[in-house]
């Protein structure tokens, strides 16, 4: 608490306001301004008390009193005043001066955004067949039972009917499954487009697999199917020859072992020559020192599957072929785990960059 000052005592209360407005000069920075500025004008200041004490003045004296606080109020403000609006620009001066940006600096660019690595390598593989003349062709996800499997052969007691095997659609009897491959796009194509038509068919499938290492409930795959007259095994493995050469590099190629699919006959699994040690090395931990590596199935269209989709199998032929996308860039690229793929961690993608 301040010494108390009288009011008519101006000698005084001038003592106080020169006191006051060296305080005020002498703040350094806004909330000490406000420190000192609650010192010499708050409740418990000298300039307070002598203001108040005014009302106990003989009625002569209040006069004067009232002259003299008001012109010692006018000094402290003031001083306190002026000592913001210059406290006030110097921080505004010094804010500007830390934010400033210099404009000619060089800066450091944004790394570049990535798509995913599964998205890239699809149009890779169409870019192939484009080239070669095919077309692209796309299907619903959500598919009939009577494409997904009915036209492509498969028996009414066939395994991959079964609830373990496939994703069937509620209600029950809905004739409605989360196809399991990308062939039923083959019916389509022949019913929509009629022959000769060859087509790709790049997509996502869905099977009851658990996740791991090795397998995903949802994945992608690529189909092909070339019908017209007088195509035989022959074309069929100058195709997938190509297709090897354009994912592994020059050289590569593929052999076909007997097999059974519903929907080729003959059908074959199609093995890729070891992109790694070119079937040279008996310890190669990529082919396991066999010098092939199990890449997809294929086969001559049975006469079924064309007779179903309105071709005659007297005068068309056909040939049909079909791989895993994933397995395709693990193979390309050494991925060791396909959850890599499926779990989102941009890291995964910005291996790949924009193009691949």
């Amino acid at each position: 608490m301040s010494e108390p000052v009288s009011p008519l005592d101006l000698t005084a209360l001038e003592a106080v306001a020169d006191a006051a407005e060296a305080a005020a000069a002498a703040a350094t920075n806004l909330p000490e301004l406000a420190t000192e500025r609650r010192r010499w004008t708050g409740d418990d200041s000298a300039i307070a008390h002598a203001n108040r004490s005014i009302k106990a003045l003989p009625g002569a004296d209040k006069a004067q009193a009232g002259r003299n606080m008001g012109a010692v109020k006018q000094r402290v403000f003031a001083a306190f005043d002026q000592a913001r609006t210059a406290l006030e620009a110097k921080a505004e001066s010094e804010r500007l001066a830390e934010e400033t940006v210099d404009v000619t600096l060089p800066t450091d660019r944004r790394r570049p955004g990535a798509r995913h690595p599964l998205e890239l390598l699809q149009e890779r593989i169409a870019d192939v067949f484009t080239a070669m003349g095919w077309t692209i062709a796309e299907g619903p996800e959500l598919e009939a039972e009577w494409f997904n499997f009915d036209a492509l052969n498969f028996g009414p007691d066939h395994p991959a009917r079964q609830m373990q095997d496939t994703f069937f659609v509620n209600p029950p009897g809905s004739g409605l499954v989360m196809r399991t491959h990308t062939s039923p796009v083959q019916a389509r194509v022949l019913l929509d487009q009629g022959v000769p038509c060859y087509v790709a068919v790049p997509g996502k499938v869905f099977r009851t697999d658990e996740l791991d290492a090795t397998h995903t409930p949802v994945f992608h795959q690529v189909e092909g199917l070339a019908v017209d007259k007088h195509l035989t095994m022959a074309h069929l493995r100058g195709t997938l020859d190509h297709l090897a050469n354009a994912m592994f590099g020059a050289g590569v190629t593929t052999r076909l072992r007997p097999s059974f699919f519903p929907f080729t006959e003959p059908s074959a699994e199609m093995d890729l020559l070891c992109f790694i040690c070119r079937g040279k090395d008996p310890q190669c931990r990529t082919c396991g020192g066999s010098g092939w590596i199990e890449w997809g199935g294929c086969g001559m269209v049975d006469p079924n599957v064309l007779m179903a989709c309105g071709v005659d199998p007297h005068e068309y032929q056909g040939f049909a072929f079909g791989m895993g996308i994933e397995r395709t860039l693990m193979f390309r690229n050494g991925v060791q785990d396909m959850r890599d793929m499926v779990e989102g961690d941009v890291r995964f993608s910005m291996n790949y960059g924009v193009g691949i």
